[in-house]
Order: C-alpha cells, then sequence, then structure tokens
C-alpha cells in the first residue's frame, strides 16, 4: 500500500506543471500556445525570459529529486529510483496538463541529483559545455543523456544502469522531433551563450 502511495505521489509531483504555473500567473501566458508549444524549461526560456525559464527548469528538476526522497520519508523499502521514474513520467505526461509535459530533461537530471549527486553536476558542466559548443539545447540534452548512460555503465549500479537506460530513452525520444531539424539545420539555435571580445 505503501509502495503504491509513494509512486502515485511521485507521478503527481512530476505532473505538476512548472512552466504553466509560471506562464499564467506571472506573463498571463500559456506557454504552450506558444513557440514549440512544450511545457519544459527551453519552451519556458524562449517565451518567458531567461529569469522566468531559470525558475521554471529548477522547479522541474527539484520534482525529481523530491519524488527520489519520497522512499526514505516513507521509510519504504521502495528503490529511490523507482519513485524518480514515476516523477519524470509524470512530468512527460502530466495529469494537470492534460498529458502533455516536458522532454525528461531536467527531471531526470532532478532524479539523479537526489540519488547521485556527484553525477549531475558532472551533467550540469558537460551539458553547458555543449550547450557552448553547439548552441543546441536539444542536442546538448541528447548528448548528456548519452554521457549519463555511459557514465552509469562503470559504476556497477545495477538499478542506477537500468534507470539511466530507461532515462535517456525518454530523453532521445522525446527529441525526435528536434533531431530531424537539426539534421534539416532548422533547429533554433541560443544566442545568450557566448564570449564576447
Amino acid at each position: 500500500m505503501i509502495i503504491a502511495l509513494i509512486i502515485v505521489l511521485a507521478y503527481l509531483l512530476g505532473s505538476i506543471p512548472s512552466g504553466l504555473i509560471i506562464g499564467k500567473a506571472f506573463f498571463g501566458k500559456d506557454i504552450r500556445e506558444h513557440g514549440s508549444g512544450n511545457l519544459g524549461g527551453t519552451n519556458s526560456f524562449r517565451t518567458l525570459g531567461i529569469k522566468a525559464g531559470m525558475v521554471v527548469t529548477i522547479m522541474d528538476i527539484l520534482k525529481g529529486t523530491a519524488a527520489v526522497l519520497l522512499p526514505l520519508l516513507f521509510d519504504s523499502e521502495l528503490h529511490m529510483l523507482i519513485a524518480g521514474v514515476a516523477a519524470v513520467i509524470g512530468h512527460m505526461y502530466p495529469v494537470f496538463a492534460n498529458f502533455r509535459g516536458g522532454k525528461a530533461v531536467a527531471t531526470s537530471g532532478g532524479v539523479l541529483l537526489g540519488y547521485v549527486p556527484i553525477l549531475f553536476v558532472l551533467l550540469l558542466l558537460f551539458f553547458f559545455l555543449c550547450l557552448f559548443l553547439t548552441k543546441y539545447v536539444s542536442l546538448s540534452s541528447i548528448l548528456v543523456a548519452v554521457f549519463a548512460f555511459v557514465y552509469s555503465l562503470f559504476t556497477g549500479d545495477i538499478p542506477l544502469i537500468i534507470v539511466i537506460g530507461a532515462l535517456s530513452f525518454f530523453v532521445v525520444f522525446r527529441h525526435r522531433a528536434n533531431i530531424s531539424r537539426i539534421m534539416n539545420k532548422t533547429e533554433p539555435k541560443i544566442t545568450w551563450l557566448s564570449f564576447k571580445r
């Protein structure tokens, strides 16, 4: 019973539509009607601005972290990562937003922040390196997912390997339209991350 409760709570945490809440509460905008129509951090940056995008991204990260900690809070034998996966599914298919959610990147990162913080830090640094070099948020997210999976293979932590494999698949699958746009050179690049001489 407790295990089922934790999984449901984790899913509901993941379902909290951060981008929709911030957009409507502070900008009077439904970000699903702007930009890519996605509820995640990237569309929040494009639609609402850098500050709002950062808030949405942080909120999405913390959803995953909070979900991972639920088994500890309830003193349950449920593996932390299972709760994390439930939150990621909630983020992608949120019950509070007609099951139209984000692309799993930030919430997946939050899961790792709660379970293996050092990997989260490494992925964050790698993400910004990729972003600086490519200027593509989507490509950087995909590369980070691949890096995370390769890293997990050296940990010997079987649950981590399985979950990161699943999360990486989610990230790549949810970015399939972006991959097509990158190949067609129609994917938008960021302009705010560069060194000025």
